[in-house]
């Protein structure tokens, strides 16, 4: 029942070049940022990546991009990352934009045994028609669109199937976690990290503060540990290193009541 590896390194050693791994977070909130230099670090080769985004240009997942280790990509969001757009945009790089919504959910639904589900989200749109951009020719025309999907009708409304997205690996964060793989998310950090341990067939976590087993009150759990393979433990520094994607601060003036 211990799961804990001694590394990240160790963590990530059998996953292979064209393995899909769906990756936690939500900008750079709680991303597996130890896990992800792991996998940089090794040089693995077109990969899928099933992740909301794909970081900050040289943060996160973005590190993998400026290696060109990623040859696709199942994200929501595209911005905030000049070089995923370039790659986009120059052919170099599948991307299947999916709803952000209808993404966190195709996640979970593959960790509940739910093969596919019927959505409103899309309906009457190109995510329902096909045509969608998933890859671009080097001189700006589409090479691959995304296919129509199957629809079905319900009380006389219109829904559109999707599919689960079941991955090799999945990589995440957590705040504290026990040796049996039992984990608690902090604050936003709860955010795409438990579906995408859910669909991992293979989910490895990497936690700030590791316990014992029965230290964390069973009503406190946010994530199973039936769902977690492997424990990586953080160090302080490793823990402690994490990139704010937009500083933001208040005048004093604003601080004390005024404009």
């Amino acid at each position: 029942m211990d799961k804990v590896v001694a590394s990240a390194v160790d963590a990530v050693n059998d996953i292979p070049d064209e393995a899909s791994l769906a990756v936690g977070g939500f900008g750079i909130s709680g991303i597996p940022a130890v896990l992800i230099e792991a996998v940089r670090d090794r040089g693995i080769r077109n990969l899928e990546i099933v992740s909301n985004n794909c970081g900050l240009d040289g943060v996160g997942l973005g590190t993998l991009l400026d290696n060109m280790q990623i040859r696709r990509i199942v994200a929501s969001y595209v911005g905030e990352n000049k070089e995923f757009a370039r790659q986009f945009l120059s052919g170099e790089l599948e991307v299947e934009l999916t709803p952000q919504g209808t993404l966190a959910e195709r996640l979970r639904a593959a960790g509940v045994g739910i093969p596919a589900f019927y959505t409103l989200t899309g309906a009457g749109t190109q995510i329902e028609e096909g045509g969608l951009p998933w890859r671009y020719r080097d001189g700006g025309q589409v090479a691959l669109a995304s296919p129509p999907k199957r629809t079905e009708v319900f009380d006389g409304t219109s829904y559109v199937l999707e599919t689960a997205l079941r991955t090799d690996f999945a990589l995440i964060r957590a705040w504290k976690g026990d040796r049996h793989g039992n984990l608690v998310f902090r604050k936003s950090a709860r955010n795409f990290n438990p579906v995408c341990a859910m669909a991992g067939a293979i989910s490895i976590a990497e936690v700030e503060h590791l316990v014992e087993p029965g230290d964390i009150e069973p009503d406190a759990i946010h994530l199973p540990g039936i769902y977690i393979d492997r424990i990586v433990e953080l160090t302080p520094e490793q823990a402690a290193d994490k990139a704010i994607e937009k500083r933001t601060v208040r005048s004093c003036l604003a601080v004390k009541g005024g404009f």
